[in-house]
């Protein structure tokens, strides 16, 4: 049924898919950055993530993935580009229109399309409606009680970073249909690849399937970072509270952290916000609780960095979650670019996983990338900012006389 499939963006989603289907189907992987895909076609990859590097390489040297800047003929198509949010907090789906305008130039009769991309409710019927506008030669789901000319469905990503390329394969998946058979279509190629449960629905059920999963954790850790704060102000260590709470069979708090960052639990939620503002009170609070929760951080470290004449500040990683170097709505990163910002001190930076410090740091010109010996060593100040591994190996002793804030409980 499929002998080729194109997908259309080779970012932290639409790469680990590619991979994973070119283990069976010939890819052709669609990436508008002319460097991605000359680094795809070289057998690399342009982020970290497990055992990436090996699947991209074993894909590309048996002939079985190619990138290009352009869409192709192919059997099936698999949209994951980026749904960022605005400056309104409502979903620019720009991306996802011009993916539409570039696949339909190339679209034939029997062909199926997939949007993978987080999205708000209805945007994969528009995908539709996008796609029959660019070719009203062929009928889609969206206009046809009948049998379309072209397959439109939704399978949004459920994976967590530093495990995608496990998850990608063993998790089940929601897959939805704009119209009759469009699911069942979709199902049929997933499962050529992943052995999870294909899962079966509409597609705005399943639009809102990923976004209420991702709304449910922000929730979880906006109660985390509230209690986390309740507690400051109270004068209780919160890890002691959460820890003996957690004691409880049915009690299961969550560890705080210094914010929500990367591109679903920090953004997803608003989704839902924007479609259903007058009802989603708690998901747009528990937004704001994360999303203030830096800010809180950020207040407490620059009050014990005043105590020092001149303080070392150690900010101990960049990335949004542990081991990985996505820096995308990362609370670390704001936290340190306001320290520097602020010319709080001197700043040692520690992030395994970069080479070279963002921009926004790097013209600050106080933050300086360093090893974590180095950092812990000469440091008046350490702040973990996130639970990389690669921070395990850090002694107490090496702590002892220095301002300690784990964010992330990660030495409790």
């Amino acid at each position: 049924m499929f002998s080729t499939v194109c997908v259309i963006g080779l970012g932290y989603i639409g790469l680990p898919t590619a991979a994973a289907v070119a283990k069976r189907i010939d890819v052709i992987g669609v990436d508008v950055n002319p460097a991605t895909v000359d680094l795809v076609n070289a057998g690399r990859v342009p982020f970290v993530e497990p055992d990436l590097a090996v699947a991209v390489n074993g894909a590309v040297a048996t002939a079985r993935l190619r990138a290009t800047t352009t869409p192709e003929p192919a059997d099936a198509f698999v949209i994951a580009v980026p749904t960022p949010l605005q400056d309104d907090r409502t979903a620019d789906l720009s991306y996802v229109r011009a993916a539409a305008a570039s696949v339909a130039q190339v679209l034939k009769a029997g062909d199926l399309v997939i949007l993978e991309s987080t999205s708000p409710p209805g945007t994969t019927v528009e995908l539709s409606r996008w796609l029959g506008k660019h070719r009203p030669d062929l009928t889609f789901p969206h206009e046809s009680a009948g049998t379309p000319d072209v397959w439109v469905a939704h399978c949004p990503e459920r994976v967590l970073p530093g495990r995608t390329m496990t998850e990608i394969v063993t998790n089940d998946r929601v897959v939805g249909g704009v119209g009759e058979g469009c699911a069942e279509r979709a199902r049929a190629l997933y499962e050529v690849f992943t052995k999870g449960e294909c899962l079966l629905t509409d597609a705005t059920t399943a639009e809102m399937v990923k976004l209420g999963e991702n709304a449910f954790r922000d929730v979880n850790i906006a109660f985390a970072n509230e209690l986390a704060m309740i507690c400051d102000q109270l004068g209780v260590d919160a890890q002691d509270v959460i820890d003996l709470a957690n004691r409880h069979p049915r009690v299961d708090i969550l560890r705080p952290g210094p914010g929500v960052g990367g591109h679903c639990i920090a953004v997803d939620p608003w989704f839902i916000v924007s479609a259903a503002p007058r009802q989603a009170r708690l998901v747009r609070l528990a937004r704001e609780v994360n999303d203030g929760r830096p800010d809180h951080v950020l207040a407490e470290v620059l009050h014990t960095a005043g105590r020092f004449k001149d303080p070392v500040i150690a900010c101990l990683g960049l990335a949004f979650k542990a081991n990985i170097d996505d820096l995308r709505e990362s609370p670390a990163l704001q936290i340190v670019t306001k320290l520097a910002a602020r010319q709080a001190g001197r700043l040692l930076v520690v992030e395994p996983h970069i080479r070279e410090l963002p921009e926004s740091l790097a013209r600050a010109g106080v933050a300086e990338l360093v090893d974590v010996a180095t950092a812990v060593r000469d440091a008046d100040v350490v702040v973990l900012l996130v639970d990389h591994d690669a921070f395990r190996g850090v002694k107490r002793t090496a702590l002892r006389g220095k301002a300690v804030f784990d964010t992330r409980g990660f030495w409790h």
